[in-house]
C-alpha cells in the first residue's frame, strides 16, 4: 500500500510491514516520521461506524423482547403463586417448648409401640384369627396412620419453631387426615355390627362374617372414606379468594379449619358440614347405638349370670372406645361454638388427634382375656 509522510513524500510498503517510521525520502536525519496511512483511516473509521450500527440496531432489537421476557416472568410468577399456612403454636412460653416436645414425643412413642403390640400379636396367634380381632388389626393400623399424620410435624415444628406448611402440604396432611378419620369411625362401626351378630344370631355368626363379608367391609369403608376426601375436595380446592399467607387456628391441617379459609357461601357452608356430618356422624353412630340397643336387649333374656358377663366383657372394651372417639369428636365440635380461643381448640384437638389413638390399643389389652394370654404366650417363647 502506499504511505504519505508530513511532507508529501510517498512510500510503498506491504501492509503487513507498515508502522509508524522516518521517512527515507526526505533529506535530513530529523525528517518527519510518516503517519498512518489516509486510506487506512477512513477504513478503521468506516469500520468503526459499521460496528456502531450494527451495536444500536441490535440493542434496539433486543430491547423489546428483554422488556417483554421481563414482564413476562413477573406474570408467570403471579400466576403461579400458591398460598402458605400458619399453624398456631400451643403455647408461647419459651420454657414449655421443651416440655410439649418431650411430651408429644412420648405419646408417639407410646401409640405406636401398642398399636403395634395389638397388630403382631393378633397376626402370630392363630386363635385370634377371627373377624372382632380382624377389624381390630385393621383398626391399630388406621390409628398409626392417624397419629403418623399430625404428631411429628408437630414434633418438629416445635424444635424448629416454623409453623408454616405450603399448599400442597396441607392439602396432603387434610387428605390424610379425613381418610384415616373416616376409617376409624367406619370400622368402629363395623366392629359394633360384629359384636352384634356374635352376641344376638351366635348360630350364624360363621356363615354371616366370612372372610369375603369381613373384606368387603374393610373395602367399603376404605371407600367412603375417599368419598368423604372428594366431598371435601369439591368445597376446598378452589383457593381463588385466599389469601397468600394465611393461619389455621390449629397445629394442624383441620379441615374445619382450612375450608373457613376458601370463603364459601354461609348458606353452602351450612348445608356442606350438615351433610358431612349427618353421612359420615350422626349414620355411623346411629348404626352403633342401634347395634348396641339388639345387643344389650339380647343380653337381658339370657338367664344365665355367666353369660352375661361374658358377652358384656366382649363389648366392653370396645364399647370404651366408641365412648372414648365419639366423645372426644364431639367436644371438638362444640369447643369450635363455645370458646372463641383457637389455642383452647387446638388443646382439644389433642385429645380427638392423639390421646385416642394412643389410649385404643391398651384399652383392648388391659381389658380383652385373650389378647393378655396371647402377649403372655409371646412373652414366654420370647424370653
Amino acid at each position: 500500500m502506499t504511505v504519505t509522510c508530513a511532507n508529501g513524500c510517498e512510500m510503498q510498503v506491504r501492509n503487513c510491514d507498515w508502522k509508524p517510521q522516518e521517512c527515507t525520502e526526505c533529506e535530513g536525519r530529523h525528517a518527519p516520521a510518516i503517519s498512518q496511512p489516509m486510506h487506512f483511516k477512513k477504513q478503521d473509521d468506516t469500520m468503526d461506524s459499521i460496528m456502531n450500527s450494527c451495536t444500536a440496531m441490535l440493542l434496539q432489537a433486543c430491547e423489546s423482547p428483554l422488556i417483554t421476557l421481563r414482564a413476562g416472568n413477573k406474570n408467570v410468577q403471579n400466576s403461579t403463586s400458591v398460598p402458605e399456612f400458619h399453624f398456631i403454636q400451643l403455647s408461647e412460653v419459651p420454657d414449655l417448648q421443651p416440655v410439649l416436645f418431650g411430651l408429644f414425643l412420648f405419646m408417639y412413642l407410646l401409640a405406636l409401640f401398642g398399636n403395634l403390640i395389638i397388630i403382631l400379636t393378633v397376626s402370630s396367634d392363630s386363635h385370634l384369627h377371627t373377624p372382632m380381632y380382624f377389624f381390630l388389626s385393621n383398626l391399630s393400623i388406621v390409628d398409626i396412620g392417624f397419629i403418623s399424620t399430625t404428631v411429628p410435624r408437630l414434633i418438629v415444628d416445635i424444635q424448629t419453631h416454623f409453623q408454616v406448611i405450603s399448599y400442597v402440604g396441607c392439602l396432603t396432611q387434610m387428605s390424610l387426615i379425613i381418610i384415616f378419620a373416616c376409617m376409624d369411625d367406619m370400622l368402629l362401626t363395623v366392629m359394633a355390627y360384629d359384636r352384634f351378630v356374635a352376641i344376638c344370631h351366635p348360630l350364624h355368626y360363621q356363615v354371616i362374617m366370612n372372610p369375603n363379608r369381613c373384606g368387603a367391609l374393610l373395602l367399603g369403608s376404605f371407600l367412603l372414606s375417599l368419598a368423604e376426601l372428594l366431598l371435601h375436595y369439591v368445597a376446598i380446592l378452589n383457593f381463588s379468594n385466599c389469601e397468600d399467607f394465611s393461619e389455621i387456628s390449629n397445629f394442624f391441617c383441620d379441615p374445619s379449619e382450612v375450608l373457613k379459609l376458601v370463603h364459601l357461601n354461609p348458606v353452602i357452608n351450612t348445608i356442606f358440614i350438615f351433610s358431612i356430618g349427618t353421612l359420615f356422624g350422626l349414620l355411623p353412630m346411629s348404626g352403633i347405638l342401634f347395634s348396641y340397643f339388639k345387643i344389650v336387649s339380647s343380653i337381658i333374656r339370657t338367664p344365665s349370670s355367666s353369660g352375661k358377663h361374658k358377652a358384656f366383657s366382649t363389648c366392653g372394651s370396645h364399647l370404651s372406645i366408641v365412648c372414648l372417639f365419639y366423645g372426644t369428636g364431639v367436644g371438638l365440635y362444640l369447643s369450635s361454638f363455645l370458646s372463641h380461643s383457637p389455642r383452647n381448640n387446638a388443646l382439644v384437638s389433642v385429645m380427638y388427634t392423639v390421646v385416642t389413638p394412643m389410649l385404643n390399643p391398651f384399652i383392648y389389652s388391659l381389658r380383652n382375656k385373650d389378647i393378655k394370654t396371647s402377649l403372655r404366650k409371646i412373652l414366654s417363647r420370647t424370653f
